[in-house]
This record gives structure tokens, C-alpha cells and sequence, in this order.
């Protein structure tokens, strides 16, 4: 019996109409370890974000659309693909025009996503505290019981005293006796510990009761935390069981409680004792974790530099070798993790590389594999999207190159991309600009066209943490304040599906010039591939930045390039008119 038919089996017996399943785990994270990815499980889809609706006779699969194409190569035939916002699970729900019991985890969703996807008086729903897509998977991996461990302050710059102290002051501050945090990268930041929780962050999986007082109760697999890690807690951090977190949860009465509706699950709020008040405002630790301390911005332009150097010598490498010897997509994403592999400091990749040729590189979000797997020849555009994990930060950079002879249309359409990215980096911030005002201007050179792209212009990245960071962002929809010390992706692009793929991505991070302005300043080391655009379409100032820009590249790479690596390099950063 498939998988589909076993799940609707079990909601009979449920008394159960439906079934919604997320692609998140209890801890609302954007890394999903293999052995909770349900999603990837019941549908096939492997992209980071979606959401899959059971029903007894249909099946559907929700997801943006930077992932639409995608869905369409991966999902099993039983799912019909619905692009958010276009189509909500409420829309289903409701033409169903009859009482639909809805089951649910209500570990892995908030009462806010809840209220969004059944704000319908015939809708009812059913927690069931066990998992359903858990009762019919068999053979998981098990979890692993790798040892966290402390990041040294060489790289963090700031102890956990400190941040504790901060927090603290924010709770009395807002006269709040506790905070419930359950977003873990918000622990890992605050106590100064990583671990292997995930496949692309050093998480450390938990969830902590903290007390206005700066006490800490960090509930969290124990078999985790070293004799080193306790000791150098002291009596700030008592480490207790996590599966006893709802008991502890429950005795705390009459108080005021912090939990982040975002991240804190259905399942928790509803097991907090009645007589407490709950504030709903976001988690102070997103923007104390957002604002990168003067240790870490200088860390993080060393592991923007590793990163410049493996990338280039790669795209100097694939540009000199294709019209040679067969490279694939995925042959060319494992010769770019050899050369950051030559580099000791490199840890793992920060996200799935996307590694597109041709058409596959329209896909946003694109995996290459053996069946989707493209040979990297002929006249075309190749995508690449990569990121690192060094103790020195986090990288995320997107360089679109050009194979072979390249249309007009292309070069055009390349040179806009780089008109809307130039926007952004060389934008003056004022106090009050907002992440959906950056998102704006970047999409003006591409609108004059007639041209949009289907996401944000830019997002937050942690420090040797997730590669995708709030609350920080540059999106239609970000209204927080972009403020010194922040880093952000710069990442316009265009998508012309089963064509090819352009997105140009830098990480900038926001420096302050003086009380009234800031500015951003370029992260990423890597050269733009001038074989793509039509230099006729910058203005001056345009044309100053990018020689600006790879002058400062060639002048920061030229010491690790050999002979013939310099003379390529000396090329690709010479200046145009």
C-alpha cells in the first residue's frame, strides 16, 4: 500500500477529513535533518519551504514561486501543485463547502499559521500529538548524539555573559518575568555554543526558559553537553531533559511570559497555565543576533575572502576547461568543493549548492541530480549559488556565467540585473529606511523592461549560524529598520523557465557613516563576469562602481593566484568604458 493511502487509512480512524503537514520540525527551523523532513517524505518535494494538504480523495502541495518549478519536476503524481499566495489551503478547505476536521501536529505549526489557514467557521480542527507521517515511516535515520561545543570569543567577540545581561535588561525593561525561546539559532547565539543539529548550520537543538533575572533553563538532548560546557555555564545555565520542557512549562503561573508566535508551536502556548499573560512580540535576541559585533564583521570579511579565492579559481577553471572535457552540473559543484576543501578553515556548505545550466538555472531554488543533471556546453548562461560555513561567518554568493556567445537579449537582460544589484550596494541609508524601501529601488531597472522576479531582493545571514537570517531583509514585505552592523544578501534576478537563470549575489553588510546615514559595504570577493553584459547600458556611475569593485577584488586576490591564475584574474577585474 503507498504511503498516500496508508495516511488516509489512519484518518478514518482518526475521524479526520484532512491532514496538513509542513516542511518545518518543531524547531521552525529552515534545516530540516532527513529523519523529520515529512514533507520530502509524503510528496518527493525537497525545496526548503512548503506545505502538503491530505485529503481523502485529493492530494495538494502549497509552495512559492520560487519553487514552482521545482515542485513540478519533484512531486509524486498524486499531489497538484498550488503557488501561495494564489492559491491558500483555506481556498480548498472552504470549496469543500461542508464541516471538515482538519488534523494536525500541533508541535510543528503556531497558532498564527493556524489562524491563516482556517479562518473558516466550517473548519475544525484536531491536534493529534503523535505524527501521522511518523506512524507509516519506517526505517528513519536515527538522531544523532554529536556534542555541542563552545565557540572560542576569537570568533564570537562578545560572552554570553553579556548577551544574557542585554536580554535581561530588555525582560525588566518590559516588566516580563519570562522569555520562552524555542528558535534555535537564537540559543546557539546567545550562549556562545554550536553543534550538528542541522546539515548546513552548526544548530544546537533546545529550547530555554529565561528569567528576567538571567537565569537559564536550557532544555536540550543532555547526552550533548560536555563536562566543559557545564563547567563554563557555572550556575547561569542549569541543562535539563528536553522531553521534560512541557512539565516545567506548566508550573509557571501568574507571570508574564515573552513567546515569539513566529516560532513558538501551538502545542506550547496551549500548555502554558491559564493564569499567566502571554506577550506576543518578537523574540529580542533576533535583532541583538543581528547586529554583528566590530569581531564579527572582521571575521566575516576572512571567510568572505576563503570564499573569493575557491570561487574565482573556480570560475577560471570551468571557463577554460568546458570546451575540453565534459562538465555537468554536478561534476562542476564537486570541483568547487574540492577548491574549498584546499582551504583548512572550510567547514561544509552553508545551503545545497545550486549548480544550473540553461534552463535549470530558471529554477529558483534548483538541486541538480542524475535525472535532471545538464552538461555545461554550447551558448548559454550557468547559475551558480553557493555558501560556506567557516568559524569566521557565513558566505552566500550567486555568480551567473557566460558559456560560450551569449544573445543581446541575454547581455541585456544580465546588464539590468547588474543596474538593480548596483542600486542596492551603493544605496545611502538613512535611520529610517526599511527593508521593503531597498527591495523597491532594486526592482526599478528590471520593471522598466517589464521585468520582475519572484523573490526578495535580499536576506539577512547569520554569523557562522543559518545562511538566511532575520528580522532583517530586503523584501516587499520586510518593514524592520536596516541598521549598522547588519548583513544582508544583495541577489536581484530574472527567470525565463526552461531558458536560463540570472541572479548576481553579494553579500553587503551596513556600516554607519555618520548620526544620520549609513552605507553598505561589499563582502563578497568575486568578479563579475563581464563575457554577460553590454557595457553601452551603465551610466558613469555605474560603470565606476564595477571598476571599482574588481579593482578591489584584484588587489585582495592577486597574493593567492598563480601565474596563470593572475593573468585571468588580471583580465577579469580590468576595468571597462
Amino acid at each position: 500500500m503507498d504511503k498516500i493511502n496508508q495516511l488516509r487509512n489512519i484518518l478514518n480512524k482518526q475521524n479526520c477529513d484532512a491532514y496538513i503537514i509542513p516542511k518545518n520540525d518543531e524547531y521552525f527551523g529552515e534545516y530540516v535533518p532527513k529523519n523529520k523532513d515529512r514533507l520530502k517524505f509524503i510528496s518527493g518535494f525537497t525545496g526548503s519551504t512548503g506545505l502538503a494538504l491530505i485529503l481523502k480523495n485529493k492530494s495538494y502541495l502549497f509552495v512559492d514561486g520560487r519553487y514552482t518549478l521545482q515542485a513540478k519536476k519533484e512531486i509524486y503524481k498524486d499531489f497538484k501543485i498550488c503557488e501561495i499566495p494564489k492559491i491558500k489551503p483555506y481556498y480548498i478547505l472552504k470549496n469543500l463547502n461542508k464541516e471538515i476536521t482538519l488534523g494536525f501536529d500541533p508541535k510543528l505549526f503556531t497558532s498564527n499559521t493556524l489562524k491563516n489557514i482556517i479562518s473558516n467557521s466550517l473548519i475544525k480542527i484536531k491536534p493529534i500529538n503523535n505524527n501521522l507521517i511518523d506512524t507509516i515511516w519506517k526505517n528513519k535515520t536515527k538522531v544523532n548524539n554529536n556534542k555541542f561545543y563552545i565557540l572560542e570569543k576569537k570568533y564570537h567577540g562578545e560572552s554570553f555573559v553579556n548577551k544574557i545581561s542585554k536580554v535581561s535588561k530588555f525582560l525588566k525593561f518590559k516588566d516580563i518575568h519570562y522569555l520562552l525561546t524555542t528558535a534555535v539559532e537564537n540559543i546557539s547565539w546567545l550562549l556562545n555554543i554550536r553543534g550538528s543539529d542541522a546539515s548546513s548550520s552548526p544548530l544546537t537543538n533546545g529550547k530555554i526558559l529565561f528569567n528576567k533575572n538571567g537565569k537559564i533553563i536550557f532544555f536540550t538532548n543532555i547526552k550533548k553537553i560536555t563536562p566543559q560546557i557545564k563547567k563554563s555555564f557555572g550556575k547561569k545555565v542549569i541543562f535539563i531533559k528536553e522531553e521534560l520542557f512541557v512539565n516545567y512549562l506548566r508550573k509557571i503561573k501568574n507571570s508574564k511570559i515573552l513567546i515569539d508566535k513566529k516560532t513558538c508551536s501551538f502545542y506550547y502556548e496551549k500548555n502554558i497555565h491559564s493564569s499567566n499573560k502571554l506577550i506576543d512580540i518578537e523574540d529580542p535576541i533576533y535583532l541583538l543576533k543581528a547586529i554583528k559585533n566590530k569581531t564579527e564583521i572582521s571575521n566575516a570579511k576572512i571567510a568572505h575572502l576563503f570564499d573569493g579565492i575557491a570561487l574565482t579559481k573556480f570560475i577560471f577553471w570551468l571557463k577554460n576547461n568546458y570546451k575540453k572535457t565534459k562538465i555537468t552540473e554536478v561534476s562542476a559543484q564537486n570541483k568547487l568543493e574540492k577548491y574549498k576543501k584546499q582551504n583548512k578553515n572550510y567547514l561544509y556548505p552553508s545551503f545545497n549548492t545550486i549548480s544550473g545550466f540553461g534552463g535549470n538555472g530558471a529554477i529558483v531554488h534548483y538541486r541538480s541530480n542524475n535525472n535532471t543533471n545538464k552538461e555545461i556546453k554550447g551558448n548559454n548562461l550557468y547559475l551558480l549559488d553557493s555558501g560556506s560555513q567557516y568559524f569566521y561567518g557565513t558566505t552566500d554568493v550567486t555568480r551567473t556565467i557566460a558559456i560560450g556567445n551569449l544573445s543581446s537579449f541575454q547581455k541585456k537582460i544580465y546588464s539590468y540585473v547588474l543596474k538593480s544589484h548596483i542600486a542596492v550596494a551603493s544605496y545611502k541609508l538613512k535611520k529610517s529606511t526599511l527593508g521593503k524601501h531597498i527591495d523597491k529601488i532594486a526592482r526599478v531597472p528590471l520593471l522598466k523592461l517589464g521585468y520582475n522576479y519572484s523573490h526578495g531582493t535580499g536576506h539577512g545571514v547569520g554569523y557562522f549560524l543559518n545562511v538566511h537570517e532575520g528580522p532583517q531583509g530586503l523584501s516587499p514585505f520586510n518593514n524592520h529598520k536596516i541598521l549598522p552592523g547588519m548583513i544582508l544578501s544583495n541577489e536581484p534576478g530574472f527567470y525565463k523557465e526552461n531558458n536560463f537563470g540570472i541572479r548576481i549575489e553579494n553579500l553587503i553588510y551596513c556600516k554607519k557613516i555618520n548620526n544620520n546615514h549609513s552605507k553598505f559595504i561589499n563582502l563578497t570577493m568575486v568578479p563579475i563576469d563581464k563575457d554577460c553584459i553590454n557595457n553601452k547600458l551603465f551610466n558613469k556611475n555605474e560603470i565606476n562602481w564595477i571598476n571599482n569593485y574588481h579593482q578591489k577584488i584584484f588587489y585582495i586576490l592577486k597574493p593567492f593566484m598563480n601565474n596563470t591564475e593572475l593573468k585571468l584574474l588580471t583580465e577579469a577585474c580590468s576595468a571597462i568604458s
